[in-house]
């Protein structure tokens, strides 16, 4: 079976290190895409962050973003099949997050929301000041998470991150058993939480299986635990070079970092 769909996870895959497609990547995305074949964003970020990269390659697929929380229709700015956290789990949650001390972002309707920054949110925030800047309002700093939570239409996830891991893994490990939440790690000390059953895999295959394409019909990339569901259900998983071992055994194929053109030298692979 020929390949119809490249599933495209972004932070540390698509993206180098220094946030940016490189040009390969691109030109090899825009051939296959005027050859027919279907391209689509399956993230961990919100869709205000993932926003840059839809239009710099153009595409016309909603993405998947916050690890499956729901898919996002840019040209009609909707989102599609969404699965948020109520209320109440939110408020829970913060709870739980306030006793851990550990540091938080909190993913609403279309922002994302900050009450201190740490290193990793510096890094995103001179991204988009220095690269995006007209994408800031997809940060938002707030005073209290608790007051967001409460007014909020929608709360679709929570990022956490620890300079060490075992306070993240503490708090895991209580959610999972007392909320029944998906608990996703997208990094060694960086772990999303949303909605029971969400993931990258479980919409996309919603997704595919509403559309009437089959999951052998996909290539997708991925670098990351919470990738792993993605490339289980693709009829050929990729997992990027330097990723750890759980990630690697989950794929099918693993190629060069993101820091390289091994994305682009795969898909003219793949697609010759």
């Amino acid at each position: 079976m020929s390949f119809r769909l490249v599933a495209l996870d972004l932070d540390g895959t698509l993206l180098d290190s220094h946030l940016r497609i490189r040009p390969q990547s691109l030109a090899a995305i825009a051939q296959l895409r005027r050859r027919g074949v279907e391209v689509m964003l399956v993230t961990g970020r919100h869709h205000a962050a993932a926003a840059p990269y839809h239009r710099a390659l153009g595409l016309e697929l909603p993405a998947v973003c916050c690890n499956g929380t729901y898919l996002y229709d840019y040209a009609r700015h909707t989102a599609l099949m969404p699965n948020p956290l109520s209320r109440t789990q939110a408020l829970f949650l913060l709870r739980k997050v306030r006793e851990s001390g550990v540091h938080a972002l909190m993913y609403i309707e279309d922002t994302i929301t900050y009450e201190r920054i740490e290193p990793h949110l510096a890094r995103l925030l001179h991204w988009i000041d220095t690269e995006h800047p007209g994408d800031r309002a997809a940060f938002t700093h707030v005073a209290r998470f608790e007051d967001v939570a409460i007014s909020a239409d929608v709360v679709w996830k929570f990022a956490l991150t620890h300079p060490t891991v075992e306070p993240l893994q503490v708090l895991v490990a209580e959610v999972e058993r007392e909320m029944g939440l998906a608990c996703e790690w997208s990094g060694s000390n960086r772990v999303d939480i949303a909605q029971g059953g969400n993931s990258k895999g479980a919409l996309l295959g919603r997704w595919l299986d509403a559309h009437d394409i089959p999951h052998q019909a996909v290539i997708a990339f991925g670098d990351s635990p919470n990738d792993i569901s993605m490339l289980k259900l693709a009829g050929m998983g990729v997992a990027m070079g330097g990723c750890a071992d759980i990630v690697r055994h989950a794929a099918d194929w693993q190629i060069g970092s993101n820091d390289s053109d091994a994305i682009a030298r795969a898909l003219e692979q793949v697609f010759a």
